[in-house]
């Protein structure tokens, strides 16, 4: 398929897509949404990939969404455009594989956000994250109402969308919004190494992990546990949970299938 705003290379059973927008910082648009949820769609069918990190390059992740682009819609415009957007970032919640965020430097607006509908976020020293649409007379439209404080709980998610301020690395790892903070060089050589690992786990295993996560975030708290029990018991019709099992008390590392 033709990218023209977005990059995709696989290495291994890792599947990576880099934002390439650098004229504009990365900013989100129609034509960036589009060619990810496509690209999503032949990511989620392919089983050589087992692990996807996405990143922004070693510049910027994504400054926002493209101010430019956005100013001249209507109404019904931004609707269909929030639309796409919600669309390809959904894609990246119910991918039946784990997704990776490189972040560099700036995560902002829906920069943040698609960050958010990520796994699992690893960020440069020095970046920064944030929710500023306040300042520009709207509010997060691509999730960030309802992931962020999800993530980083109601108080921080408040203060965020409400103030339109940033934060940095540091706070941004206190408070729970980042998983791991590395220098900028070793950014997506930790990507990777992460990848590699959650590609090594049992595909079976990782795909009921996430659908676990996902409900649960999504109904209450004994209905998330009886998915869970219902789920964890299916898989041991699995031939990797046997495998898994007896490489434990066999002392060794498992040799999963899939099966």
């Amino acid at each position: 398929m033709e990218l023209n705003t977005l990059l995709y290379e696989k290495e291994e059973n890792t599947g990576i897509i880099t934002l390439n927008r650098p004229k504009s910082m990365n900013g989100i648009n129609d034509e960036m949404m589009k060619e990810l949820s496509a690209l999503l769609d032949k990511i989620a069918a392919d089983d050589e990939v087992k692990a996807v990190i996405i990143s922004g390059g070693s510049k910027v992740f994504a400054a926002g969404g493209d101010i430019e682009y956005m100013i001249k819609a209507s109404s019904l415009q931004a609707e269909a455009f929030v639309a796409l957007v919600h669309q390809a970032f959904d894609k990246i919640v119910n991918l039946e594989k784990p997704v990776i965020a490189a972040i560099a430097n700036l995560a902002l607006g829906g920069g943040c956000e698609l960050a958010l509908a990520c796994d699992i976020r690893i960020a440069s020293e020095g970046s920064k994250f944030g929710q500023p649409e306040i300042n520009l007379g709207v509010t997060p439209g691509a999730g960030g109402t309802q992931r962020l404080s999800r993530i980083v709980g109601p108080g921080w998610a408040r203060y965020l969308i409400m103030t339109g301020d940033s934060v940095d690395t540091d706070t941004a790892f206190k408070i729970g919004l980042v998983n791991m903070v590395v220098p900028l060089e070793d950014l997506m050589a930790e990507a990777k190494k992460m990848a590699k690992s959650l590609a090594s786990k049992s595909v079976l295993a990782m795909k009921t992990a996430k659908k676990c996560l996902n409900y649960g975030d999504n109904v209450d708290l004994l209905s998330g546990l009886k998915f869970e029990q219902k789920s964890w018991a299916f898989l041991f019709s699995t031939e990797d949970q046997k495998e898994g099992m007896n490489a434990f008390l066999e002392k060794r590392k498992p040799e999963f299938k899939g099966k």
